[in-house]
């Protein structure tokens, strides 16, 4: 990965993603992420993860799992995508990759070096962005390489448009 994103230079527009999944925090995360793409002239990429199968593919389901899974993916990010557009008018990437979600957003960020800022929605939940909120805001914060935004999750919509600008 370079040392220097390239979003700000010529030709190049800074980028907003959002990890997106099934819980309602997401949506916060959209709408943040949407309404400051828009205020900015940024555009955003949309995230979605599958979690590989684990024992099944000597039998041939774990194919089938993932198909499943991304198909179930591909409408989190139809939904996401929705949001942004009617939030915003912004009209998102939309991305599936399949493994440890924390690996696939660090590869994302490295193969597409106009990415800016990496976009949470904090929740308390023992799924969803919770976990990957605590881990990426403690001690992997400081490594990482974008600013990452955690937009609480019980923000409604006008206080996150007041927040956006």
């Amino acid at each position: 990965m370079s040392d220097k994103r390239r979003s700000y230079e010529s030709g190049h527009r800074p980028k907003f993603m959002v990890v997106v999944d099934k819980t309602p925090e997401c949506a916060r995360a959209v709408h943040f992420a949407s309404r400051r793409a828009a205020r900015t002239g940024a555009s955003m990429v949309m995230l979605a993860v599958v979690d590989p199968p684990d024992d099944f593919e000597w039998i041939g389901v774990g194919e089938a799992m993932i198909e499943e899974a991304s198909e179930e993916a591909q409408k989190l990010l139809d939904a996401a995508a929705r949001e942004a557009r009617n939030a915003a008018g912004v009209e998102p990437e939309q991305t599936i990759r399949v493994g440890s979600r924390s690996d696939e957003i660090m590869k994302l960020i490295q193969e597409d070096e106009d990415i800016s800022f990496l976009v949470l929605g904090a929740g308390s939940g023992k799924e969803g962005p919770g976990p990957l909120v605590s881990t990426l805001g403690g001690r992997a914060a400081a490594s990482f390489p974008v600013p990452i935004v955690i937009v609480p999750g019980g923000l409604s919509d006008e206080e996150i448009d007041a927040l956006a600008g």
